[in-house]
């Protein structure tokens, strides 16, 4: 059999500085809006209606930040983490100009780290990637690492590089794709009365709802992004590892947590950056996620009186509410119900 395949690049194929292009280019189409919506429910105004949209000041509705991240993401797997045993987290996160329906996307990344885990079997990898549009804009720009399996275990460790990882973004570097001046904001349509005046640091909320992830839903959107990464699909590939179940892609679980959290936050219309995030527990199939927020600051925008930033901390737990908010314990370590640890910046508007 001739071999044309490509089996994806495990840890000892990577270098520091590595530059890869990824493929296949995506068009970003109404139809993955819909089928985006009906696999998470997000109900934030801006990225659900033409005419809110342009009650903000937007030509038309965009696309919600957080799909373009897994598009982005998707393209980057065949190449980064088709052999990974875990995607870890991210940092440094920054959305450019937005997506609408029609725009292209296509992904670059660069190798900036390496370190090879003490059982010799596996690494981790980091890597920046950055999402362009068809006329070569910024969409999202990210870094993130990722444990990936050794081919050869007894393969030479690469020397240890270790990325100083970009903390929180700038306010200054946050891009506000609306404006409100001269508009009406309409707090009735938008579901909540909350706006960044409303809010205090350190406030949490609970977002009370829960959703339980169905096999086939967690399925269907991984294959949205066309995130081919085995842990997801191959019933094989984890019928000794994970007991037969299939790892659910973290990127679900920081969109199943920013859609629970308009119950709270319905007024944080649009996410402007990652600061960081930990996916710190696996999620399967039957599990029912939770989230709490915590408001970790409240910042102005430079020459903006109109829309303000909110960071955010936001945590998913399975199978656990989070009346208790838990967190972690005396230890330092996560509670095992929680699976995402998630930092963001978000857009809302002001008084």
């Amino acid at each position: 059999m001739t071999e044309k395949t490509q089996p994806g690049n495990y840890f000892e194929d990577f270098t520091v500085g590595q530059q890869i292009a990824h493929a296949t280019p995506r068009t970003i189409t109404e139809g993955d809006l819909a089928l985006y919506t009906a696999l998470y429910g997000s109900r934030f105004a801006l990225t659900s209606a033409t005419t809110f949209a342009e009650s903000m000041g937007m030509d038309s509705m965009p696309v919600d930040p957080l799909l373009v991240f897994h598009l982005v993401f998707g393209k980057t797997v065949p190449d980064i983490s088709l052999n990974a045993v875990a995607n870890l987290g991210y940092a440094g996160g920054k959305f450019g100009v937005p997506a609408y329906p029609g725009d292209t996307v296509t992904a670059t990344s660069k190798i900036i780290g390496l370190k090879e885990n003490s059982n010799g079997k596996t690494g981790v990898v980091y890597v920046n990637t950055i999402g362009v549009n068809q006329r070569d804009e910024m969409v999202v720009d990210y870094v993130r690492w990722v444990m990936v399996n050794k081919k050869n275990p007894s393969a030479a460790a690469p020397e240890t590089v270790l990325p100083d990882l970009p903390g929180a973004v700038a306010v200054a570097d946050l891009n506000v794709p609306f404006t409100l001046s001269g508009q009406s904001y309409d707090t009735a349509l938008a579901g909540s009365p909350y706006l960044w005046d409303d809010y205090e640091v350190g406030e949490k909320i609970d977002h009370i709802d829960g959703m339980t992830i169905e096999e086939a839903e967690h399925m269907i959107a991984t294959r949205l992004y066309q995130n081919t990464a085995k842990v997801h699909f191959n019933q094989h590939t984890q019928s000794q590892s994970r007991n037969g179940r299939r790892l659910i892609y973290g990127g679900n679980i920081i969109s199943l947590a920013r859609a629970l959290s308009f119950n709270g936050l319905a007024n944080a219309q649009y996410v402007a950056a990652i600061n960081g995030g930990s996916h710190t527990n696996p999620t399967f199939a039957g599990d029912t996620v939770y989230a709490w927020s915590e408001i970790l600051e409240r910042t102005e925008l430079p020459g903006r009186t109109d829309v303000g930033a909110l960071r955010v901390r936001t945590v998913a737990t399975k199978d656990q509410d989070c009346s208790s908010y838990p967190y972690k314990g005396a230890d330092g370590k996560y509670d095992a119900a929680v699976v995402l640890d998630f930092d963001y910046t978000v857009l809302i508007p002001r008084r």
